[in-house]
């Protein structure tokens, strides 16, 4: 593997997660303009472009508008979602100074407030971030991870979730979530427009195929916006998985200590009680367990959450 040193790294990642982020509302731009080209197709062809420019700009506001409204409704909402669904429970310095001692030097370090702490009753070996601003963040941690790594491996998770807090990374998953949504709720709304619309039509004598062509196509392209945002959004998960392990290298000043935790946690990290996909995703690792097929094949990679452990292995050992 061709050497990438750790500024490099944190640079890059940083740079493609801007992109991959700003890719979710120019989607929604795009469907926006395809919709109105759609809409005005006809017989003769294409609209005249300056009438799909028209309603384009006069429709941003009320789109903005609405995709804001749906923003802070859902925002909380996932917010709530994602702190109650792995039925974890705080812990004391006094219950675990060990943890305790960890965290609080590593937050020392670089000047952030101490986040709250809960365990995970599993014997798996995993953790994740969470919270939206410093009143809710915390760093959850289950009792086999606790367990099971050493106080350089251990150091080198929290401060991989550490990390994820100063990223704000939960906040990112939260957009992108939403986001999916978005498009997820347009996909259902067309379709059931073609299914409704279609049994209407048959009933009457006016028998518009052109409109039911472009419901078709609208529908199509609805799908394919999901499409895409499901892989902007695993695309993004997987680049703020690399900008966590770099930052915690820098963190700890010990990137061996993170790679050889990530070398236990493999194979072992499956916590069956979080059924909650959007929670799994944050898990310092997350694949599924039969990993020996896969419905996408050799593509599978784009449909995951984490990039391959070993690969992650592989960078922080080259630090």
């Amino acid at each position: 593997m061709k050497y990438v040193g750790l500024q490099q790294q944190i640079s890059s990642n940083n740079r493609k997660s801007i992109l991959l982020l700003a890719a979710f509302p120019l989607l929604v731009l795009a469907m926006v303009f395809i919709f109105f080209l759609a809409i005005n197709y006809s017989e003769e062809g294409f609209p005249p472009m300056e009438l799909v420019l028209e309603q384009f700009i006069n429709a941003i506001p009320m789109v903005l508008l609405a995709v804001g409204i749906w923003f802070v409704i859902a925002y909380f909402a996932n917010s709530s979602m994602i702190n109650n669904a792995a039925k974890s429970h705080s812990i004391s310095r006094k219950e675990n100074m060990r943890i305790y001692n960890l965290t609080e030097n590593l937050c020392m370090s670089v000047g952030m407030k101490m986040p709250q702490l809960r365990i995970m009753d599993s014997p798996a070996l995993n953790a994740f971030a969470s919270g939206i601003n410093e009143k809710t963040f915390t760093v959850t941690l289950t009792q086999g991870i606790v367990d099971q790594l050493n106080d350089e491996e251990l150091e080198g998770v929290i401060a991989h979730e550490l990390m994820h807090i100063r990223n704000n990374d939960v906040k990112l998953l939260i957009v992108s979530i939403i986001f999916v949504g978005i498009f997820s709720f347009v996909m259902q709304v067309a379709l059931r427009s073609v299914l409704y619309g279609g049994m209407s039509s048959r009933r009457s004598k006016d028998d518009n195929k052109g409109g039911a062509a472009v419901m078709v196509l609208i529908v199509v392209l609805a799908a394919l916006a999901y499409f895409l945002s499901i892989l902007f959004k695993l695309a993004l998960s997987r680049k703020r998985e690399y900008l966590a392990d770099s930052g915690a290298a820098e963190m700890t000043k010990n990137p061996l200590g993170l790679a050889s935790a990530l070398e236990k946690i493999s194979g072992n990290h499956h916590v069956d009680k979080v059924k909650s996909a959007d929670v799994q995703q944050m898990f310092i690792e997350n694949t599924p367990k039969d990993t020996s097929a896969s419905l996408f094949g050799g593509v599978k990679g784009l449909f995951s959450t984490h990039p391959p452990i070993e690969k992650r292995i592989q960078i922080l050992k080259q630090f």
